[in-house]
């Protein structure tokens, strides 16, 4: 059975890394993937910036990629924190009865909401902001 509270929650916090897929699907397929290496490029990007300084044209293009990806896993998050339990269960849950508690929304999965709407618009708002920075320092 697949919990959707477990899903928000590990959709926000191993998301970039393409680990709720394991969890829901069973298996690391190519959208797991997909969501691992820009986010990969974009930490290897902070680590050029703290080796180099961010005058290094390379890390404040690779940084961005992280955040952006950080940012479509906590929409991720949302969608399956808000799909309800019919939807859920018929989707994760296929042998299992539509109104399942494992389809159920739970104090946990509101918070785990509302983190990722927290966060994960902090997160967007950094680099953009990053970006527009950056791109004004290099153009000036």
């Amino acid at each position: 059975m697949k919990n959707k509270t477990i899903a928000v929650w590990a959709t926000l916090i191993t998301g970039p890394l393409g680990l709720q897929r394991v969890y829901l699907t069973g298996r690391y397929d190519v959208w797991a993937g997909l969501a691992a290496a820009p986010a990969l490029l974009g930490l290897y990007g902070v680590h050029r910036a703290r080796s180099l300084g961010l005058d290094d044209t390379l890390s404040w293009i690779l940084i961005p990629l992280f955040g952006f990806v950080f940012a479509a896993c906590a929409v991720a998050a949302l969608r399956y924190g808000l799909m309800d339990a019919p939807s859920w269960n018929r989707h994760f849950n296929p042998g299992a009865d539509e109104e399942d508690g494992a389809g159920q929304t739970r104090w946990l999965t509101v918070i785990g909401l509302a983190s990722s709407l927290f966060i994960g618009a902090t997160v967007l708002i950094s680099t953009l902001a990053f970006c527009f920075q950056r791109y004004f320092e290099f153009t000036a």
